[in-house]
């Protein structure tokens, strides 16, 4: 089954890596938030990726398509971004990642599925192809940006693991590691560790949602979720969870981190949706970060664009369930 990209959305649109890497400030023209880019020099330089890890990227196909296509290819990401486990500075993820060391790693399945199990990192991406996915991704902070993932998709691991049918929901968390993770020990975090999110099944179980494990050619960078994350491009940034150990399926609507943290303003469902501001600023448009370090100011999409996702929610209310 091949994914098509989005008519729209070519080579050109791509945010390059080093323009990418040399972001340095980002100011929100609308809602009093500053957003501070990465500073010179910021770009941390992490514990080296294993020879295993770096070779299949260097092996990955740069091209838009399913699993299906078996093309083994990935891609690591940097990124200006928020992953408070290193602080709540823009700029700390940069500064501080490269405390962080993830290998080796496993991932924890369990929950109600008939076939629960732990996944080593090798094992996990040895025994699949692997593709390169080019994303929208739109923070709940109004800028995005367009991305090269590369990894699988969600819905081939988790079916191997055969959920049963009273599973309705998949909970996903984060490593717990305050001794290299500072953010985690810090006395000004406002959010609850390890962060914890989550999907109904339907949409873990849906083509576009993908678990990155590299961007722009090269194995997945500390600051951006090393070694494994969460991508749903059709939802604001916080819930493409990074660095995760523990998926679990659920009967019901599992706790997610910014929900808990503050329910007004951050619900469960988190889709990007112009119509349905944030309490503190709008939501109509947003700040695209594109080649060369450009800011253009766009009108939001529904969806994040990817509008292949809407049947996913027929018959609801997007203001209620937001």
């Amino acid at each position: 089954m091949l994914i098509k990209r989005p008519t729209d959305l070519t080579e050109n649109d791509v945010t390059p890596r080093q323009s990418y890497l040399n972001r340095r400030q980002i100011m929100q023209a609308a809602g009093g938030l500053a957003l501070a880019g990465l500073v010179p020099g910021a770009f941390a330089t992490p514990p080296a990726a294993p020879h295993w890890l770096a070779q299949k990227v260097e092996n990955t196909l740069f091209r838009s398509v399913s699993t299906e296509d078996g093309l083994t290819e990935k891609a690591d990401v940097t990124s200006y971004n928020n992953f408070y486990e290193f602080g709540t500075g823009k700029d700390d993820p940069a500064k501080y990642a490269d405390e962080f060391n993830p290998y080796p790693w496993q991932i924890e399945v369990g929950g109600l599925c008939d076939k629960p199990g732990t996944l080593d990192l090798e094992s996990l991406v040895s025994a699949r192809q692997t593709e390169e996915r080019i994303y929208r991704l739109r923070c709940v902070e109004a800028w995005s940006m367009v991305i090269p993932w590369v990894g699988i998709e969600l819905g081939t691991l988790l079916k191997q693991f055969e959920p049963r049918s009273s599973a309705k929901y998949v909970a996903f968390q984060t490593l717990f590691r305050p001794e290299e993770m500072r953010g985690q020990k810090s006395r000004f975090s406002f959010i609850d560790y390890p962060y914890v999110e989550g999907l109904r099944m339907d949409e873990a179980m849906h083509r576009l949602s993908f678990l990155a494990i590299g961007m722009y050619g090269e194995p997945l960078p500390n600051q951006n979720g090393a070694p494994i994350r969460l991508v749903v491009p059709w939802k604001y940034g916080f819930k493409s969870i990074k660095s995760i150990v523990k998926i679990e399926f659920v009967e019901e609507e599992p706790p997610t981190t910014w929900n808990l943290a503050s329910a007004r303003e951050y619900g469960f469902y988190s889709n990007v949706n112009p119509n349905v501001d944030h309490p503190r600023w709008s939501q109509a448009n947003e700040r695209r970060i594109g080649p060369n370090g450009n800011i253009e100011r766009i009108p939001t999409a529904m969806f994040n664009g990817y509008t292949e996702v809407a049947s996913l929610y027929e018959g609801m209310d997007l203001r209620k369930f937001f």
